[in-house]
């Protein structure tokens, strides 16, 4: 007997597994969508003919392979009873985005899926261990930045670092450079909130916090900041090049890669342990309360 093949007008099949939703927007508001279907009772086939959407352009959209329309997820809202849940989400997360040189744009989707980051930061503690209030302290002095630009830009930079909330993030290799603790970027409330997260992440068995001491006298970092993402399924890495210049950028040449992975390895070996770096901090704290 012959099995006719299934066409669009059939259940497409669910995921048995869901995708994580903190690799991108995309995902994340693909999950949402699912689950909130899921929590609704309406199968793929009753959603669609609800919204007349085809099933495989669903399937697509649950799975973060197509991006979605404001004008889809308010039809998504209505049928689901959802008020504007899915409109909000998605509004959230473009604004976000747009709030990013569109240079940098494509470093965040290599931020998301790299199984490590190894960061080396000169001037100020890199983003995604930044606290709000650090993060405002430095957004908000753009020369013309609106509050509400700047509030914005604030939103964007927590949103990434929601990769680390996900049940396997990346590893974070961060090596400090002694001059970040006691540059003072903000004042001392926010500076003490700032180091007290710093320790809180330092206890974190991903993440590895490190401080390159005044007394290493190394000055292979002072050129400025950098990234190397260290991406799955065998892919060569890829670096991000901070500096004050605008030549900031995304690269994976292998030039780059390798004088940046010297860099790195030749900075970390001269940098304080884990311990040592974490008691450093705490003493630093004190100048900041008293």
């Amino acid at each position: 007997m012959t099995v006719p093949p299934k066409t669009e007008e059939e259940p497409a099949t669910e995921p048995t597994q869901d995708p994580d939703p903190y690799i991108s927007p995309r995902i994340r508001f693909g999950a949402e969508l699912r689950k909130f279907r899921l929590a609704a009772g309406f199968s793929q086939r009753k959603l669609c003919a609800a919204i007349h959407l085809s099933i495989s352009q669903l399937s697509m959209i649950e799975n973060g392979h197509r991006a979605p329309t404001l004008e889809l997820a308010r039809k998504v809202d209505d049928a689901l009873s959802l008020g504007t849940t899915l409109t909000g989400l998605l509004d959230r997360l473009n604004r976000a985005e747009t709030q990013l040189p569109r240079w940098f744009r494509p470093w965040l989707d290599f931020e998301r899926e790299a199984e490590a980051l190894r960061i080396w930061a000169s001037l100020m503690v890199p983003g995604l261990l930044q606290t709000e209030g650090y993060a405002r302290a430095i957004l908000s002095r753009k020369p013309g930045t609106t509050p509400e630009q700047a509030g914005e830009n604030v939103a964007a930079r927590m949103e990434r670092q929601r990769i680390l909330n996900r049940p396997m993030p990346p590893m974070l290799w961060v090596v400090l450079d002694e001059g970040v603790l006691h540059r003072p970027i903000a004042e001392p409330d926010v500076m003490r909130e700032q180091f007290e997260h710093l320790l809180d992440a330092g206890e974190n068995l991903r993440i590895s916090l490190q401080i390159l001491p005044y007394a290493a006298r190394n000055v292979l970092g002072l050129l400025g900041s950098f990234t190397l993402a260290d991406l799955p399924r065998g892919n060569r890495p890829v670096a991000y090049i901070d500096s004050q210049s605008m030549d900031d950028r995304v690269s994976d040449r292998s030039d780059d890669l390798k004088n940046l992975a010297f860099r790195y390895d030749a900075i970390r070996a001269d940098a304080l342990s884990r311990r040592e770096s974490l008691s450093l901090i705490k003493e630093t704290m004190r100048r900041w309360t008293t």
